[in-house]
Formats: C-alpha cells, structure tokens, sequence
C-alpha cells in the first residue's frame, strides 16, 4: 500500500517541479510566475502542454526546444526530480499507520495533526530546493520564498495547534503558582505553566527570532573584524525560515552543515586555484542543502550528538 503513496507523491512532486521551475527562472527577475505562460525564453514561443510533461518532453525533445531548436538545461529535469523525491522521502517519513488511517481509529484521531506535518515538510522542501538553485543561479533569496515560507509555517503550527491533546506539549514553569493575598481573599495553589497551543507557537516565534540574531551576530562580528560585508541578510531570512519549519535546533544543525559544505567546496576551489580568499559564495544554496538534511534526519543527529555528551 506504501508504494501507491510513494508513487502518487513523487508524480504531484515532478509536477510541483514544474512549477517551481517557473519561480526559479523569473521570481530573481521580478516577473510575474503566473502571466504569461510557459514560453522559450530564446524565441519567446509558448510551450505547449505536451512539451511541459516533466521530465518525460525534456528526453523527447532532447533537451531542445522544439521550435528554435535551444538548448533546455539541465537544470529543468534535475529540480523535477528532486522535488519528486523529496516528496517521496516525506511520505516514507510518514508513520505507516497513518497511511492507512481509514482502517484505524487511533490513526484517525492523530491524522490532522501528522497530516499538517508532512505538509509542512514538503513546503519546506518546495521552498529549500528553490532557494538552493535561485541562490547558486543568481545569488539571490527571494522574499516571496523566505518571509512567505516563515508566514506559511506560522500558519501551519497554528493549525497543528488546534489538534493537540488537553495537555499534549504543556511546559512546567514552576510548581507553585504566584502567592497573592488580600483582604478576604482564597488563595489557590497550584502550577504555573504553559498550555500547549501556546508552548508550540511562542516556541516556534522564539526559534525563529534566535536562529535570526546568530547570523545576524555572526554578520556583525565579520564586518567589524574584516571590515566588509560577509553574509547578506537573504542567508538571515534563510536561516529564519529553516527554523520556523522545524525549531531553533534543527536550524542551527542546519547552520552547521551549511557552514561545513560550504567551507570544503570553498577550501576545494582554493586548491584548484579557481577562488581566493575574497571570492563569494552561495551561502544560501549550503545552507539549503543543511535545511534538507535536518528536516529529514535532524533529529536523529542531534539525539545522537546529545547522547555522546552523556
């Protein structure tokens, strides 16, 4: 039964592909994704719906277009792929007994909130490829991806928030609520805490706010010791994103395997002499790269990690 949904997402996943192609060639341009439709950007001729199959009209074309005969890149087929699979990954990450929720009460009562998710996983990576390849491409991090992506994960935990449990996520603050007295007045003991709703969104905004301050700490100390701009604030919104999707942890994993990518493909074209020390970087597209792997496996990692400090 798991492969019908595997199959059913890597199809909707070649087709968000498509899309995300179309965001990708004008979003860093500042043109319209939905007017006019597909066209070669060579002849300008529009691409007919048979010749927009993803994947599939890339290999029967052979990578040209039909018309002027251009060269299609590369580019095209790999984004599609990739968010194909991403979506495959999100679904083999889905609990099995969710996937087969209609058999199942205990699956039923968990779905919308397991359902919210994964599709908030697969937003992610939506966005995470994209700003992976407009940022390697153009060496800029759109805003429509990085602060809509962090309003679309708002959104979404709000939502996973209607489905908690009466005291699913609540944090202890401290055992004994504030002691107030007054003439005539009943005292009632008790616990201070924060129900869960509120646990899972002040968390969230909190996590974005901290993941923005280390970069833009970190972008601070590089001006005032290089005295010139190290990191834009595109990579800040970035990071700020990553955390509104997964939590401040995950982010600064995120962070970590961005920095170390970016520091061997950097120390990589200083030995082949095709960089120097004041050569720009992608840094976006590294920390993209990192956002992928945290969403997938960053709790695992950092599980690990804390238990080889024990």
């Amino acid at each position: 039964m798991s492969s019908i949904y595997e199959l059913v997402a890597f199809v909707a996943g070649l087709l968000f592909g498509s899309f995300l192609n179309v965001c990708i060639s004008r979003m860093p341009a500042h043109e319209s994704i939905v007017h006019p439709h597909s066209y070669c950007p060579r002849c300008a001729n529009p691409i007919l719906w048979y010749d927009n199959i993803p994947i599939l009209s890339w290999l029967v074309l052979r990578a040209r277009c039909r018309d002027c005969k251009a060269r299609i890149s590369w580019r095209y087929p790999i984004v599609e792929l990739a968010t194909g699979l991403w979506f495959v990954g999100v679904v083999a990450h889905t609990p099995s007994d969710l996937l087969g929720f209609f058999g199942s009460a205990p699956s039923f009562i968990f779905f919308p909130y397991l359902t919210i998710e994964s599709i908030s996983l697969a937003i992610l990576g939506f966005l995470l490829i994209g700003l992976m390849v407009m940022d390697w491409e153009t060496m800029l991090l759109p805003n429509a991806f990085t602060l809509g992506g962090i309003a679309i994960a708002l959104f979404l935990v709000c939502t996973q928030a209607i489905f908690l449990g009466p005291n699913e996520d609540q944090v202890l603050l401290t055992r004994h609520s504030l002691h107030l007295t007054s003439p005539g007045g009943v005292t009632d003991r008790g616990n201070v805490f924060l129900t869960g709703p509120e646990s899972l969104i002040f968390g969230r905004i909190v996590a974005i706010c901290g993941a923005a301050l280390v970069l833009l700490l970190i972008r601070w100390l590089y001006k005032a010791i290089r005295h010139r701009e190290g990191m834009g604030l595109g990579d800040v919104k970035l990071l700020a994103t990553i955390a509104a999707f997964l939590g401040f942890w995950p982010a600064i994993l995120s962070l970590f395997l961005g920095t170390l990518a970016a520091a061997l493909y950097g120390a990589f074209l200083l030995a082949r002499g095709k960089a120097g020390a004041t050569s720009k970087l992608a840094f976006g597209s590294f920390l993209c790269v990192g956002g992928l792997i945290a969403a997938l496996y960053g709790n695992r990692l950092i599980d690990r990690y804390i238990a080889l400090l024990r």
